[in-house]
């Protein structure tokens, strides 16, 4: 009989672009080798350039889609991307302490590419409190991650403070930053800041923490060890960006089936 893949439960919204949200979590999850069950937070309203509106799910809807998976299938890794309420954030903090042995990705998603803003400051002060000290890995860009630590006084300063609030490691990305090329830095409560370098490409692309996110929590699903599943997964996103083509009028879309050969 052959294994089962790993499987790891994916929060995320409908983009319906395919770019972001739960389509990202898919494809990204599918193409190293895990099963994806996906949750839906919200649905939302928007293209390449912005989006326009958001609908959160009902908070009872989404306890409900979540407990009715774990209860039948194994999982081996949550990953979490938008929320659009703070009662979806409360409902993910219970679910997330009835199954603690579970580890956890959360991209703190706070606002589209286009500026939309996604997260108000209730919701991203609920996730400070309530879901940061219950992850294993939070993935925010710098623009996020002082969203979360807003008095800190350095981007450093904001990733050591969000690991005091309980989170064990944090890949703060740099796309958003002015250097030559894109500097990510793994804090950890275990070992000392990590530095990773990327070519920096000339795109702007949409879904690329969403696909980040998830191929994180997909090596964890597969058992590779911290270091070793945080650099595969931005291996498996920067290719996934750099084979990514524009398909509308704004962003460009990644390809996460870019290792697929058959593809014309």
């Amino acid at each position: 009989m052959k294994a089962n893949k790993p499987t790891v439960l994916c929060f995320s919204g409908l983009d319906p672009t395919g770019g972001a949200g739960l389509q990202a979590d898919i494809e990204t999850l599918f193409s190293i080798g895990c099963h994806c069950t996906p949750i839906a937070t919200a649905l939302t309203v928007q293209n390449t350039q912005n989006a326009i509106s958001l609908q959160a799910t009902e908070a009872a809807l989404l306890e409900q889609q979540a407990r009715t998976i774990l209860k039948d299938m194994t999982v081996q890794c949550f990953k979490i991307g938008l929320l659009g309420s703070v009662e979806s954030v409360e409902v993910l903090h219970i679910i997330l302490k009835d199954y603690s042995s579970i580890p956890v990705v959360l991209d703190p998603i706070a606002h589209a590419g286009g500026g939309y803003e996604f997260g108000n400051d209730e919701i991203i002060e609920a996730i400070r409190n309530l879901l940061i000290p219950l992850s294993t890995v939070l993935t925010p860009n710098t623009e996020e991650v002082r969203k979360l630590a807003p008095t800190a006084d350095s981007l450093d300063a904001c990733a050591n403070e969000l690991l005091d609030q309980g989170c064990e490691h944090i890949l703060l990305t740099g796309t958003h930053g002015q250097t030559t090329g894109v500097v990510n830095k793994w804090f950890s409560t275990h070992q000392d800041v990590t530095i990773f370098n990327w070519p920096r490409l000339k795109d702007v692309y949409h879904g690329s923490g969403c696909t980040l996110a998830a191929a994180i929590a997909g090596y964890i699903a597969h058992k590779l060890n911290m270091h070793d599943a945080i650099q595969q997964a931005q291996r498996f996103t920067w290719e996934s960006l750099n084979h990514g083509s524009r398909m509308g009028f704004g962003q460009h879309i990644p390809n996460r089936s870019y290792w697929n050969k058959q593809e014309l």
